[in-house]
């Protein structure tokens, strides 16, 4: 194998970094995010890779002949795009594959550039699908055909709420508390016009979405496999977000003056 100059191990240093780092911010369990940054860096040359995770930054460390080099990063939350994890994993894939390692590096490297990083579906679908399966859930729960109706509303426009306010980069504590503050408005004009069978089910499955289940799944999963710190970052995080929610509803039942919500 051709000897590794130090310019090139700090290339691939960073390359190895960026990759756990989109990792990271994109939604990625910490198994995954430190086995194929490993993976990358073994792939394109080094004898060995050492990652450590915190909840808000990466260590990592290439050695190559005897010689260590570490960097770290700052990790910024992003929404969780899956589509994107996969094209990470793909690139991998590909460079573990590759016969000719000439400008292995430089190919990768590329490959990163051109990551697509946004939404697989356009705004509008997203939220008419978020409406209605918001709407799914009132219906199933018993709820009349008005109060699918506005649930639907409810659940749709809560969404385009809270993707205006991510792609601005909100604090994403504020973008739940008035994702949930809309939502629960429109879904309390049950109980204010009078609307359909129970209002109670409206304003319960209009909040539907900001049930943060993948971030609580990561969370469980780092800690069975060992990732405590982080584990219990993220988990602290998503009871943050869950508190979030419940400050935006308590808020919109009292603008409409609800004092008898529950089931």
């Amino acid at each position: 194998m051709t000897s590794i100059s130090y310019v090139q191990q700090q290339h691939i240093t960073r390359l190895c970094v960026r990759c756990g780092l989109l990792l990271m911010q994109y939604g990625a369990e910490s198994a995954v995010v430190v086995d194929l940054s490993k993976r990358l860096g073994l792939a394109l040359g080094m004898n060995s890779v050492e990652c450590s995770l915190n909840f808000n930054a990466i260590t990592l460390t290439t050695i190559c002949d005897e010689r260590c080099i570490t960097t770290t990063r700052d990790t910024i939350n992003q929404n969780i795009n899956v589509n994107l994890l996969v094209q990470i994993q793909q690139i991998i894939n590909k460079t573990e594959a590759a016969i000719d390692n000439n400008a292995l590096v430089d190919r990768t490297t590329l490959a990163f550039d051109e990551l697509d990083n946004k939404s697989v579906y356009p705004t509008w679908l997203v939220g008419i699908f978020v409406g209605a399966s918001c709407a799914a859930f009132a219906y199933l729960n018993g709820g009349s055909w008005s109060i699918t109706a506005v649930t639907f509303i409810a659940g749709m426009v809560a969404m385009f709420t809270r993707i205006y306010l991510a792609k601005h980069h909100f604090n994403p504590f504020i973008t739940v508390i008035v994702t949930a503050f809309i939502a629960s408005l429109i879904g309390s004009s049950t109980y204010y016009f009078d609307i359909g069978n129970n209002a109670d089910i409206a304003v319960a499955s209009s909040v539907l979405l900001l049930v943060p289940s993948f971030p609580l799944i990561n969370s469980f999963s780092d800690i069975l496999k060992g990732y405590v710190n982080i584990g219990v970052g993220r988990a602290v995080f998503t009871y943050m977000l869950t508190l979030s929610a419940c400050v935006g509803i308590v808020m919109a039942l009292v603008l409409l003056q609800i004092q008898h919500w529950g089931f």
